[in-house]
């Protein structure tokens, strides 16, 4: 089983993301993701917050990859590679806690996107 610790959930919850996704023509889509929430120790939130793209792709195909890197990664070369499946949610439990999330405060909390780590590199 992967999992997520107390280290890399700081990590996750304090820097920005990147969500890869595969386009309708099997070409990688890639955003960034200023706030990804970690909700069980392999599970990761996040708010669909003016992701159309996204989630067409995820509609389609919903294998994910999220890649993070620490702050100070000049000096600290430490990142992760999160690889998962995708579940998308506009009503329910995972709507109703992204709303309450204080980030969110203001935005259209279109959806929720739930990700199930299935598997988590080391980049170093």
């Amino acid at each position: 089983m992967v999992e997520v610790n107390e280290g890399i959930k700081k990590i996750i919850e304090n820097n920005a993301m990147g969500l890869a996704t595969i386009d309708e023509e099997g070409n990688p889509h890639n955003i960034a993701i200023g706030f990804v929430k970690v909700v069980s120790r392999d599970e990761l939130l996040l708010t669909d917050n003016y992701l159309n793209e996204t989630i067409d792709n995820i509609k389609r195909n919903k294998n994910v990859a999220l890649v993070v890197w620490v702050r100070n990664w000049e000096e600290n070369c430490v990142g992760y590679e999160f690889k998962g499946i995708a579940e998308y949610f506009i009503e329910g439990k995972w709507i109703d806690f992204i709303k309450r999330i204080p980030i969110n405060e203001g935005e259209p909390c279109e959806g929720a996107i739930l990700i199930k780590i299935n598997h988590i590199k080391v980049l170093s």
